[in-house]
């Protein structure tokens, strides 16, 4: 590794970690009810939308309500994305004339943006109009990101509350995520990107004329390229900070008027892992146990640091199939060095690399550089962090609850190890507790092994595999991987549009969502309804670098245990085939 890698890999993390207090403390008032500076202009639209809607701000829900609430919306999101699909043709706002998209390509679009997920099996610039872009999956960016934000915040209101019935409003919880969080915030990126270059127009695509005319596949000469253009930015900023990863054009932040600059990347970057760095202090902050957060985060970052450093190592080591070809792989002031295939040239190694592991340990999807490229161990890597729960960062809200889900696993060994009932910030954890932290956490696992073995075994599945042998494999993985844990991103070798992947990854998108969220809920119902306990002598401590590396060890063996086996028949025996 250069020692420009790692300044890049120091300044990213150092930047990150010096916004993660502020915008945490920021986001705990704005759940308690209060927004410093942006109240007095955001309130009355606020308030306004609660009257329209009919919403009681003062009427908290029980859990099962709540739930109620957020199938509700998810079930309204759907119809509508998947209506905008259908109906573009015939609606405004679609200068290229886009056709309506395809009944199982909408219906796995629809799914794929009502659950954060953002799977994209089609290309953005050729399939969607502007007004589906903007009112359809722009919308849905933020709706599913503050939902996921929203169902945390239940969450830490069933630690902090006792004796209580309800953990809060879903409405006003999704409505203030919305209003004082990811707008402003969006908003503030959206123009910083406008200033690196990235487009934002309603104009149609441009044409260029070629300086060398090629010939097409049927023989015919082209002269002309047509450049898709259009609302950009605005789409790019909530992809980004609502960990939701869908991409305007079909290479995603690859496209050079998606992500022009160095600087546009690292902005980026940044703001993929912002909120769910930050809702660590957040949650410390509500339960009133600042100590709690960091914890959860040290144990996020114990993880993800050297997870980091093992792609960057192994994308700079190279390509030995590249190597025998005599391309040059070291690394010099002139080039990168090290595995280029796929990636692009103003990026180089690191950057790629960095972006692709930050955006599969934090559930977003997009992509500077294609996965699919990637050397055996240097793709392994974010695969490994999807299969992991998308819990180290993970999406904004799902990667927190996740990951305290395999918290409250923790405090259950520790308690079988020392013959105690298990305790979390002052909570008892019981049978029903544990029961549905299991649900939560197994549900996908059990989602992308069945859903790979189905696929592998299907004449439907294989037909569209186009890399025999353990990548096509890994490739199929990788997408079950991606959809069952709401990430988004892809092996892009694998011909996925089709009815059969459409509908299976669908499924396995609402699964990964859902038999989350509402397990998420249900605990929430029952740890608020309970008495907060005194810490005794006997309370194991949950904020000590013993408890970070218990956690760590609980998330690492689950995810070993469950996805060696499938790890070994892809990229592992891979790594070991290109390098015998």
């Amino acid at each position: 590794m250069t020692s420009h890698s790692v300044l890049q890999i120091v300044l990213f993390l150092g930047v990150l970690l010096a916004c993660v207090r502020p915008l945490g403390w920021y986001m705990a008032r704005v759940y308690s009810g209060s927004a410093p500076l942006l109240e007095r202009f955001v309130r009355p639209i606020e308030d306004l939308l609660y009257r329209l809607c009919g919403v009681d701000r003062n009427r908290e829900m029980t859990w099962k309500e709540y739930s109620f609430a957020v199938l509700l919306l998810s079930l309204v999101s759907f119809v509508a994305v998947y209506g905008f699909q259908r109906l573009q043709s015939l609606l405004p706002l679609n200068p290229d004339n886009m056709p309506a998209v395809t009944p199982d390509s909408a219906f796995n679009t629809a799914i794929s943006f009502t659950t954060n997920t953002n799977w994209q099996g089609y290309g953005g610039e050729s399939t969607m109009s502007y007004l589906t872009q903007m009112l359809a999956l722009t919308v849905q960016n933020f709706v599913s990101a503050a939902a996921g934000m929203a169902v945390l915040v239940a969450l830490v209101r069933g630690f902090s509350r006792q004796l209580a019935t309800t953990i809060g409003n879903f409405w006003v919880d999704l409505t203030r995520g919305t209003l004082y969080i990811l707008m402003p915030l969006s908003l503030f990126l959206a123009v910083s990107l406008v200033a690196q270059g990235v487009v934002q127009t309603f104009d149609s695509s441009r044409e260029a004329s070629l300086l060398e005319p090629i010939v097409d596949a049927n023989g015919e000469t082209i002269k002309v390229q047509k450049i898709a253009v259009g609302p950009v930015a605005s789409q790019v900023a909530i992809k980004q900070l609502g960990t939701n990863g869908g991409g305007f054009f079909n290479v995603n932040s690859a496209h050079p008027l998606e992500n022009p600059t160095p600087l546009s990347n690292f902005l980026q970057l940044l703001s993929i892992l912002l909120i769910p760095a930050a809702l660590c202090f957040t949650f410390g902050e509500m339960i009133g146990d600042r100590r709690q957060g960091w914890a959860v985060l040290a144990a996020m970052s114990v993880i993800f640091v050297p997870l980091l450093v093992l792609t960057v190592l192994a994308e700079q080591h190279g390509n030995r199939a590249l190597t025998s070809l005599s391309v040059d792989e070291v690394a010099s002031e002139t080039q990168s060095g090290g595995n280029m295939e796929g990636k692009e040239t103003r990026f180089g190694i690191v950057n790629s690399a960095m972006w692709a592991v930050t955006t599969t340990a934090a559930s977003n999807g997009s992509v500077n550089s294609m996965h699919d490229s990637y050397t055996p161990l240097g793709g392994l890597i974010p695969l490994w962090l999807m299969q992991l729960g998308e819990v180290i960062f993970g999406g904004v809200g799902s990667g927190l609850y996740g990951m305290l889900m395999f918290a409250i696993v923790a405090v259950f060994v520790a308690g079988l190890m020392v013959g105690r009932t298990p305790e979390y910030l002052g909570k008892k954890i019981g049978a029903f507790e544990i029961k549905m932290a299991m649900l939560a956490i197994l549900f996908p696992c059990a989602t992308v092994l069945v859903g790979t073995a189905v696929a592998v075994v299907s004449s439907a599945g294989i037909a569209t595999i186009f890399n025999p042998g353990p990548h096509g494999f890994s490739e199929v993985l990788y997408a079950f991987s991606s959809a069952g844990n709401n990430n988004g991103s892809a092996f892009a070798g694998l011909g996925a549009n089709t009815p059969f992947y459409n509908g299976m990854l669908g499924a396995a998108m609402l699964i990964g969502r859902f038999w989350v969220m509402l397990p998420v809920l249900a605990i929430a119902g029952s740890l608020a309804a309970k008495k907060t306990i005194p810490v005794g002598a006997g309370t194991l401590p949950t904020h000590t670098p013993l408890f970070v590396m218990l956690l760590v060890s609980v998330v690492i063996v689950v995810g070993a245990l469950s996805f060696f086996p499938a790890l070994a028949l892809g990229p592992i025996v891979e790594h070991l085939l290109v390098n015998g």
